[in-house]
């Protein structure tokens, strides 16, 4: 049953007018693509849901442009750049549906897209997060990202980054959700904290993602739900405040996240591939903000706050380690390659 909001579009019945969906898009410098990401959202199949829009003090207008052209998204503009993470955080505490979707403004939805990432939600009951399938956005017959995979070594990366779809592939359980497009319990999320604001951004969606693993949580990818995604469209894929941001919170994922067995086995390997990583970002002239973000992992008024969450996750935490290792890519440099790492998911044995 259905019937007809105020935005034209229409609702489940669940007797509290709120939407089952709530979208949330954090916009910074995001003019070129924010649009084409608005105009894909009205354009889906699937219609019960809300708009966020969170500005982080963008110069180029685009935010508040679309926010006037449409006055059903819900904008917000906290006057200063927040980051992804804390962006994110913000609009989750004002969203009213049961489940929030996260969608970068650099990736563009299939018609069908929330339709598919819903089936999923009522396929699968007792999941709580899902990720989609994202393809390059200008060569849509490669993947951009089939989930987040953490090494054996504590090192992330997107599955299947810039491969060909396999024919076969498979909904399944992946280690993390990549943030760019996501859906995840409102309720599961806002309880684990959201995001660790500290991060800023890069790397938060991989430590929101141990986080769930930690507390016994799963994470399924779900290959019909399909987005265009460019990738770093508002900070540049190799700038230089990507690589130091992406190789602190690498560190700070690692440390923070880590069970002390699979800690005290994996260090050796981290700080050999780590230094391996260097190594290629020396060879190819970038490795000042490596270095620079190493360092700010390590300084002391940044770091204890982050081995301070440590030791409350690891007293909370229901996983085993053998239950973390069981979905992780345990050769250390899978990276090379990207490749996919899905496990067939099998509800009985969580």
């Amino acid at each position: 049953m259905a019937r007809p909001t105020d935005n034209g579009k229409s609702d489940e019945v669940t007797g509290t007018g709120s939407p089952l969906v709530s979208v949330v898009i954090v916009s910074y410098q995001s003019g070129p693509t924010l649009a084409r990401c608005l105009e894909a959202l009205w354009a889906q199949t699937f219609t019960d849901f809300e708009i966020l829009l969170v500005d982080n003090a963008s110069t180029d207008g685009a935010p508040q442009a679309a926010a006037a052209a449409d006055p059903t998204i819900r904008f917000l503009q906290p006057g200063v750049n927040l980051g992804f993470a804390a962006g994110n955080n913000l609009a989750a505490r004002e969203a009213r549906g049961r489940w929030l979707v996260l969608l970068n403004p650099d990736a563009y939805a299939r018609p069908d897209w929330l339709e598919a990432l819903v089936a999923g939600t009522r396929r699968h009951p007792q999941v709580r997060c899902f990720t989609s399938l994202q393809m390059v956005a200008d060569e849509p017959d490669l993947m951009d990202g089939a989930g987040d995979v953490m090494t054996s070594a504590g090192i992330p990366f997107r599955g299947g980054y810039r491969r060909r779809r396999p024919a076969d592939l498979l909904e399944g359980e992946v280690f993390s959700a990549c943030g760019a497009a996501t859906v995840i319990d409102r309720e599961l999320f806002l309880g684990l904290g959201g995001f660790d604001e500290r991060f800023f951004c890069y790397c938060e969606d991989v430590d929101l993602g141990y986080r769930l693993r930690l507390a016994g949580e799963t994470t399924l990818l779900l290959p019909a739900a399909v987005v265009e995604h460019v990738g770093s469209a508002s900070t540049g894929v190799r700038s230089e405040f990507s690589i130091f941001h992406g190789s602190r919170n690498r560190v700070w994922t690692f440390l923070k996240n880590t069970p002390p067995v699979l800690l005290w086995l994996t260090t050796p390997l981290h700080v050999l591939v780590t230094a391996g990583l260097l190594l290629l970002h020396w060879r190819r002239g970038d490795a000042g903000p490596v270095v620079r973000g190493i360092r700010a992992a390590f300084q002391r008024d940044a770091l204890e706050p982050i081995l301070a969450s440590r030791r409350e996750l690891q007293a909370a935490r229901k996983a085993r380690s053998l239950d973390i290792l069981r979905v992780m890519a345990l050769d250390p440099v899978a990276f090379f390659g990207r490749r996919l790492v899905i496990r067939r998911y099998r509800p009985s044995a969580h």
